[in-house]
């Protein structure tokens, strides 16, 4: 069953992208989040914490309750409704697309292009340190957005991959270090930490064929994070450029061009094709291995189970 489900969602990723934001229970989870951090006033570190960890919890049962919805349905619309749910956890198209735009001569194109996919404030930075951020986006996203949504699909079916997804959005809008999020992202920030340790180092696990003493070199110089370093520090390795995050981390190498975009959007399908054959094998073998093993049963994940 999981297998079906993953083969139908990574077509429909592959073949059409992101659907339209409308129909995107991501964006969904978005529109929630931004409500409950809209409606809530901060008053103290331990009123906007509590408020904030219910936000979160609200969200999570909510990314939940949608990957109920396929068990409501018949054959085949129960299938259709899961791969459409596990599609949208994770996005390997259009990462691809969105970093793609930064290829341009044109600094003020590539400014703009630079600042849809990074948090950080792109006005002030050079060509170079435009070009480092948008590989170190590539670079954490392959984990944030392809590795691991599908490694907590693997553990335990859409259940997994829909909470991750709400948890790093919950992350992405609210884990800041600001006077607004301190507190009140708290929780969501550490419980991303937490979903994110071990889908950051088996991502970097994922560029070892590639350079594997280079790569192991730089994962020692990554301790400025818990896990977003990682995987920047791996692609850094692999291109020999260097990414810096000013006054935050910098791994050593040369200029990153234009040019490196592009092998690192090539190196990116390379880990894209490892992962996917992991999750295929895995699959095709085991199911999810996790809930296969508490429930002692092979009839898939809980609440997921379809005929």
């Amino acid at each position: 069953m999981e297998l079906l489900t993953f083969v139908l969602a990574l077509s429909l990723d592959l073949l059409l992208g992101e659907p339209p934001a409308i129909f995107h229970p991501v964006v969904w989870m978005g529109k929630l989040i931004g409500l409950l951090d809209g409606v809530y006033s901060r008053r103290s570190p331990l009123l906007d914490f509590l408020a904030g960890t219910l936000s979160a919890f609200a969200v999570i049962s909510f990314a939940l309750l949608l990957s109920l919805l396929p068990s409501l349905l018949p054959p085949p619309l129960n299938y259709l409704l899961a791969s459409y749910l596990l599609k949208s956890s994770f996005a390997i198209r259009s990462l691809h697309e969105h970093v793609a735009r930064t290829i341009t001569e044109n600094i003020e194109e590539k400014r703009r292009a630079v600042s849809m996919i990074v948090s950080r404030d792109v006005k002030g930075l050079d060509r170079f340190h435009l070009n480092s951020a948008a590989i170190e986006s590539l670079a954490e996203n392959l984990n944030d957005s392809v590795v691991a949504p599908l490694f907590y699909f693997l553990l335990l079916g859409l259940p997994g991959a829909m909470v991750y997804r709400a948890v790093n959005t919950l992350d992405a809008m609210l884990g800041y270090r600001s006077e607004r999020y301190e507190f009140f992202g708290k929780f969501s920030a550490r419980l991303d930490d937490l979903l994110n340790f071990i889908p950051a180092r088996l991502t970097v696990l994922l560029y070892i064929p590639l350079n594997p003493r280079k790569i192991l070199k730089y994962y020692g110089m990554a301790k400025f994070k818990i896990n977003s370093d990682k995987p920047i520090a791996a692609m850094s390795a692999v291109l020999g450029v260097y990414l810096e995050k000013i006054n935050c981390y910098r791994f050593p190498g040369r200029e990153p061009r234009d040019e490196d975009i592009r092998r690192a959007l090539k190196v990116y399908w390379i880990l894209v094709i490892e992962w996917v054959g992991v999750v295929l094998l895995c699959l095709s073998l085991l199911g999810s291995p996790l809930i296969t093993a508490v429930l002692g049963g092979g009839k898939g994940s809980w609440i997921f189970q379809l005929p």
